[in-house]
């Protein structure tokens, strides 16, 4: 069986530069899911050719300083920071690199490669692409093993000490003591290279766990936006306690049925979650679930799916808060009906796939798998995709789309990520409105 992706340099002689430099000269081939990445057009030799020259020394050190952030976080939209951590064109040193790009979900990272554009300028371009999912144990081993490589040549030449020697040690001492662990994690969901927070907030966010449960606080904390403030922990149940609408447990939909471990892509774990409930339940494929019995299925009131029980607030989460002796509260924050039928459809999703005792259960816009199992369940809880596709017969029209998104009381980016998911639209159409729900 072949690798799910490797890093492979032949080391090569070059005469000029630092003795880094020198040092890591190498061509290097780069795999992943049986296509070769690295594979492109090299314009002064009139070939095609596996494995350009490029900089061991450089990958190595841009792999070893966003080992953290590459490892944790997830996509952060319209962030040239994120795109500077997770993109390898960015490595620079005056070589040109593959566009591959790494996306975390926090339990696997997706690996996406894009062609490079024909420039006639450009000497070398790169003519492969592919998508794949890594677990996360397959990048830090291949990561490992290719850093490990690159200092091992260094030492062959006498070389055991540059930048890459002491980012690699520190980043294995973070990942051998747990509390150092955790903090380098909070702050790569945060979207904050290792190190650079202020201690005292740091410590603040770590410690608020204690209020909202680790799980939930790195959900939340994958939330956060370039720009924004940091989490507020204890503002969220302040206006869950003020604001929010009481939901019984007790009245609350059970999966009867046990669903199987966590072993396949997120989509698919809600989407079989959503049909399990669906049978259960006796609900009827072609029509549409109305807000008094999505809200009976949750144990809360319809009035929460009302446009004007919305927060007036800037809330950029949904979530339910679950304290001891308290009888729930929830708190959407959606300003269209569509919007809030979806979020508690996550939030039931959340229940019935994710058991945990955190207090907070929150529902954000990150790409987390978590969040993604969520949107999943809610997606066919909803709008169950045998009878989208069904209704739509082979015309994936927006037009067409937009019909059976308002039949079903969803959003039409519900719709084309079924679609999506599914292989019947190609991602490009999906990526021109959203890159998932809102």
């Amino acid at each position: 069986m072949s690798e799910p992706w490797s890093i492979k340099p032949d080391w090569a002689l070059l005469e000029t530069g630092s003795l880094e430099e020198r040092a890591g000269f190498a061509t290097l081939e780069i795999h992943a899911f049986g296509v070769c990445l690295t594979a492109g057009h090299d314009r002064l030799l009139q070939s095609i050719c596996q494995a350009p020259y490029l900089s061991a020394y450089h990958l190595a050190e841009w792999l070893a300083w966003n080992w953290w952030r590459l490892r944790w976080e997830p996509h952060k939209k319209n962030s040239v920071d994120w795109a500077l951590s997770h993109a390898m064109a960015s490595v620079g040193g005056g070589y040109i690199w593959p566009d591959i790009r790494f996306f975390s979900d926090g339990r696997d990272i997706t690996l996406l490669c894009d062609a490079t554009s024909e420039r006639i300028s450009t000497p070398y371009r790169y003519i492969n692409g592919g998508v794949g999912v890594l677990s996360a144990a397959e990048f830090e081993g291949e990561v490992d093993r290719f850093i490990g490589s690159v200092l091992q040549r260094m030492k062959v030449l006498n070389l055991e000490s540059s930048n890459l020697h002491e980012v690699w040690r520190e980043v294995l001492k973070e990942r051998s003591d747990p509390v150092l662990y955790e903090k380098r994690k909070i702050e790569a969901l945060l979207g904050e290279d290792p190190g650079e927070m202020d201690e005292t907030v740091l410590q603040d966010l770590l410690n608020s766990a204690t209020m909202a449960g680790q799980t939930a606080l790195e959900e939340i904390a994958a939330d956060h936006q370039p720009g924004q403030a940091y989490p507020d922990i204890e503002r969220l149940f302040e206006l869950g306690r003020k604001e929010g609408t009481s939901a019984s447990r007790h009245d609350r939909v059970c999966l009867q049925a046990e669903m199987p471990q966590n072993q396949d892509a997120a989509w698919k774990i809600g989407a079989q979650a959503a049909q399990l409930l669906r049978t259960q339940e006796r609900l009827e494929p072609d029509v549409p679930i109305m807000d008094q019995r999505l809200a009976e299925l949750y144990g809360v009131s319809h009035t929460i799916l009302d446009t004007q029980s919305s927060l007036k607030a800037n809330q950029t989460l949904s979530f339910s808060l679950s304290e001891a002796s308290v009888q729930e509260r929830v708190i959407l924050k959606g300003k269209w009906k569509t919007g809030r039928r979806f979020e508690l459809a996550r939030l039931l999703g959340d229940v019935l796939t994710c058991p945990t005792q955190d207090p907070l259960r929150p529902v954000t816009r990150s790409y987390m798998y978590r969040q993604k199992i969520q949107r999943a369940f809610a997606a066919e809880l909803l709008s169950p995709f045998a009878s989208v596709d069904s209704m739509l017969a082979g015309d994936y029209s927006l037009e067409n789309q937009q019909e059976v998104a308002q039949h079903f009381h969803v959003s039409e980016l519900t719709i084309r990520t079924l679609l999506v998911n599914h292989r019947r639209i190609d991602r490009q159409e999906l990526a021109e409105a959203e890159l998932a729900y809102s």
